[in-house]
Order: structure tokens, then sequence, then C-alpha cells
């Protein structure tokens, strides 16, 4: 914002009682994110009414007229009310006026479980977005790529869906003070190995180390790659490290049908069947309800004893 006087904030909460005493009475939305902005850049931050269909579709409009909206969606169980305007309206205008509009709008939301809000505030909905042609979407795993990818998302000229998990708020990591971007569709490798392909993102990630760490203890050593974004998606990094293990294993928070690790899986089907060594599996929650019970959601996520069991399940139905 400090660089780029078109930037703009909006959201429910994010000011709290604006103009008093600034960043001491600023909520910075439900969780703090944003919270000590409006200090700094005052009117630019906009609280909003609690209607998401009326400042998602004015984040977009003025997007279309210039501006750099960041609209924060609180949880992005919400986007059923504003969803005609991201998917019918925004995610179109550069096609159907021939390249020649451009919507640099970015929707933050909150996504994922684990934090006891229920079916109507934890669901991970990054395939419904990812489905959309015209969209953007982003899912980091750490700070470091936080910083980097909302720099990126904000400065492109296309919608950008940035979505971050509530439970890694807390996670701490260096991140340079000077700006940076990450380019999207370029995933990281953030584990080398040979033996078995994990693919994941957002909190799955640290998941996935996990296993791995578990699974090298056993003589199985795992590559680990985190998508960071699901649209564009870095497909020939996974398909460069199948070709490599011979054995992929796809982790997604979200539900089983129609999800990114359906979605990966079909694709290196389709483009290195050749490679695979033994099938594919996927880690998902059942196809269901987040539930609000907390030893029900514990089992609902994926565990890194889930991803650990699914690398094995990949050699034992194989031909190593």
């Amino acid at each position: 914002m400090s660089r780029d006087p078109s930037v703009i904030v909006l959201g429910e909460d994010i000011v709290g009682a604006a103009g008093a005493d600034g960043e001491r009475d600023a909520w910075g939305g439900v969780l703090g994110v944003t919270k000590g902005l409006y200090a700094k850049h005052g009117d630019r931050l906009m609280d909003t009414p609690l209607s998401e269909s009326a400042y998602v579709g004015a984040a977009i409009g003025a997007a279309a007229c210039g501006m750099r909206p960041v609209a924060e969606l609180m949880f992005i169980d919400f986007m059923g009310v504003c969803f005609d305007q991201i998917y019918n309206q925004a995610a179109k205008f550069r096609y159907m006026f021939g390249g020649k509009a451009q919507t640099p709008v970015v929707i933050r939301a909150m996504v994922g479980a684990g934090m006891r809000a229920a079916a109507q505030h934890s669901q991970m909905l990054t395939p419904l977005f990812t489905h959309i042609p015209g969209l953007k979407v982003v899912c980091p795993s750490s700070p470091y790529d936080t910083k980097g990818l909302l720099i990126q998302s904000i400065r492109d000229n296309d919608p950008v869906i940035f979505c971050e998990h509530k439970n890694l708020y807390g996670v701490q990591g260096e991140v340079p003070e000077a700006s940076y971007v990450i380019p999207f569709g370029e995933a990281n490798v953030v584990r080398e190995g040979k033996h078995a392909s994990i693919v994941t993102y957002g909190q799955m990630v640290q998941r996935a180390l996990d296993a791995a760490t578990t699974l090298a203890q056993t003589g199985i050593d795992c590559e680990v790659i985190d998508l960071r974004t699901l649209s564009p998606l870095d497909l020939d990094t996974v398909l460069e490290s199948v070709e490599k293990t011979g054995h992929l294993v796809c982790v997604d928070e979200a539900s089983p049908r129609c999800s990114i690790a359906a979605d990966v899986s079909a694709q290196v089907v389709q483009h290195a069947f050749k490679a695979l060594k033994g099938p594919i599996e996927m880690v998902t929650p059942p196809h269901v309800p987040v539930p609000f019970s907390p030893v029900l959601e514990d089992l609902y996520v994926p565990s890194a004893a889930q991803i650990a069991d699914a690398v094995k399940r990949t050699f034992a139905g194989g031909h190593n």
C-alpha cells in the first residue's frame, strides 16, 4: 500500500472504530490479520456492511476502473452470496472484452478446518475456484511464500483468490523486509526424494513433511511438492518428480470428489502413466461436512500418519 496508492482494502471489521485512535481500535479482521494498516493508510481501508455481494462487487468494479482492491472475504464459506460477481463477472471480463479489460482484484479468504469453527466456517473450497477459467488461485504454506505470493497477487492484472489457512497464521519463519514476488505457476520442491512423490498445498505441506520424516526412518525417501498456486498449476514439476520416483500420493484437505488431489492424479495418469510403478493414492477427508465435534474434526483432517500409510500402500500395490 505504501508503494502503490491504487491499492485499497475492503472487508468486514477490518477497521473497527474508524477514526478513534487508529491502530488501537482497529480490529484488523476477525483474526487481526490486517491490524495496524488503518493507522498507516487511513481511509484506504474501508469497513463494509455484512454484505459480501455488495463489497466484493464494489471491489471488482473498482478494479475494472483502475484501482487495485484487496477484498477480505472473512471465511471462504461465505463465497456463496458473492459467487456470481466472482465467477460470472470478474473471471470473464478479460475474455469477454477481447483482452482489453483488466480486473486486478485480490479476494483474500480464510480456508480450512481445525479450529472448531463447524461446517459453515471450516471448508477448503479451493477446487471450486480452480475449476473456473479466468481466476488465479493461491494457497501458501509458509510466511515467506505468503508475502511473495500476496505481493504478486496484488500486482497481477487478473482476479486472484488468495486462500489463507487459518491454522497457519501462527507459523513463524524468515521473511525479508524488502519487497519480493513469487511467480505464479511455480511449485516448490520442499523436500527432495527418490522413492515417492507427495504432492499437496497449504496446511498439508507440513503434515506431508512430517510423514516424509517418519518414512525416512524406514528407508522410504519421499519428495514433497508444495503446489503453492492451484491455478495456474505447475504440472511439469509434478510430472518430473513422478518420472523420478514412480510413486505418487496426492494430499488435499478439500472434499475428495473433484478435488485438487483428483485433478493432479488424473493428469499424472494422462501424461505419465508409464512412469508409475504402483497405484496413485489420494489422502483427503471423507465426503462429509466438517464436524463440529473436536474428536471428529481431528479425525476428519488428513494426518501425517494417514499420508505415511498411503505411501506404503503405493509400494504394496506396485511392481517395485
